[in-house]
């Protein structure tokens, strides 16, 4: 007898999300194909920016790496979450929470990306290539994915066994299950950048900014003004992270990216609203940092199922989030680690029963994840809320301020990988 074929997995999305999922399958014995329109992989290129990876993900993503010590030394400690007040006056700040026992580790999304995608095989890639459509078969059992070649504009056709969507936050796949669902704007975008500072350790930006944030390198920082907030903590190879939530009307998009193309004239404007909010010292680093972007901030209320028959969606596709929990990149993985779980227990004559079990684990789990992260981000951008008056830093009593640690995010600590 012939040897049983493999089952095979059509992931769309080559980004964290969709080559987390290819380990994750490949770990169950899978055959997979990453679909992913850009044209080759992001080396080394500045593409995203800081993340933090908490213990889990952490472990989760080592035990994927044929050399998981890479993992330890590409990343920095986060071993303080602290929130203080910060505005112009440097000089009045003032300790909103501080938190000792934050054991998660800063990355680039280049960084972690790479890792990733360099231990699989590179034939299981189809770089260039864009999602058109999937047609799934009568019986249910098996899907097929037409793509098309952007270099050639042929179009394809892939047979698996499981389509999995990870074609993030504005997932088209997502429109097959839930053709109404509209993100909500969150009120506010999210100016981001990342100062590469090797070679200029000892310029005055650089010493004048570890002056007055001296846990940099195991920190991470929040500076809170009345009606806006920054986030800065450093990354491995001399890097400085920092992100600054702007209110602003909706932006008008264009195409399928949640970045937006900014202008000089934006990028000069942002810098002089800075000067009126920040300290000389954060502005500086924003000032020096090269090509600055600008995400618009979306989330949207959980979904009630993230599979329909042979068709699973994970990470941003399934619950697109806010960034304030540290939840986004976090959360891809463990869906990608559950799902491969899954899949491994039900074998893949039951895949049905293996996406139930699934939804039954991550569900939950990141439908409070996404809610929380909205919450504190309503919170430290001085937003209403139903239950308690805009959060003002500078009046803020300490019992206030307790909603601000990270700590407070529900399955914070770790989330269940199995139904048992």
């Amino acid at each position: 007898m012939g040897e049983k074929k493999k089952a095979k997995a059509v992931i769309v999305g080559g980004s964290i999300a969709g080559v987390s999922c290819a380990h994750a399958l490949i770990s169950a014995g899978w055959d997979v194909v990453v679909l992913e329109k850009s044209s080759q992989p992001p080396k080394g290129s500045p593409t995203g920016a800081g993340l933090a990876l908490d213990r889990q993900s952490f472990n989760i993503i080592e035990s994927w790496l044929p050399q998981p010590q890479l993992l330890q030394q590409t990343t920095l400690p986060l071993t303080i979450d602290q929130n203080q007040t910060a505005d112009g006056e440097k000089d009045v700040s003032r300790i909103l929470t501080r938190d000792e026992d934050f054991n998660f580790r800063a990355a680039h999304w280049a960084d972690l990306h790479g890792l990733l995608y360099s231990a699989l095989p590179a034939e299981v890639f189809l770089w260039g290539h864009s999602y058109l459509s999937f047609r799934t078969s009568e019986d249910k059992t098996s899907v097929t994915v037409e793509a098309k070649a952007l270099q050639t504009e042929e179009i394809i056709e892939i047979n698996g066994d499981l389509l999995v969507a990870a074609d993030g936050c504005l997932s088209s796949i997502r429109k097959t299950f839930v053709p109404d669902l509209k993100l909500r704007y969150s009120g506010y975008c999210a100016w981001r950048g990342v100062l590469d500072f090797s070679g200029n350790e000892n310029s005055e930006t650089i010493m004048s900014i570890q002056r007055v944030y001296p846990d940099l390198g195991k920190c991470l920082y929040f500076d809170l003004n009345t009606g806006s907030h920054t986030v800065l903590y450093e990354l491995h190879s001399k890097r400085l992270n920092w992100i600054w939530y702007v209110h602003q009307l909706e932006p008008e998009q264009k195409g399928n990216s949640v970045t937006m193309k900014v202008s000089s004239d934006m990028i000069e404007n942002m810098y002089q609203e800075a000067e009126k909010a920040w300290g000389p010292e954060l502005v500086r680093v924003m000032r020096e940092t090269k090509e600055p972007f600008l995400n618009i901030i979306y989330d949207c209320d959980p979904l009630e199922r993230i599979f329909l028959d042979n068709v699973v969606l994970i990470g941003d596709a399934a619950h697109p989030t806010t960034p304030h929990g540290v939840r986004s990149t976090n959360m891809s993985i463990l869906d990608a680690a559950v799902l491969g779980k899954c899949i491994e227990k039900w074998g893949a004559e039951n895949i049905p029963s293996a996406l139930e079990e699934y939804q039954r684990i991550r569900l939950p789990v990141t439908s409070k994840q996404v809610l929380h992260s909205r919450r504190m981000g309503r919170i430290k951008q001085g937003l209403a809320l139903p239950d308690r008056k805009p959060f003002d830093p500078k009046t803020a009593s300490a019992e206030e301020c307790e909603e601000l640690q990270h700590k407070c995010m529900p399955f914070f600590a770790s989330a269940p990988l199995s139904v048992d």
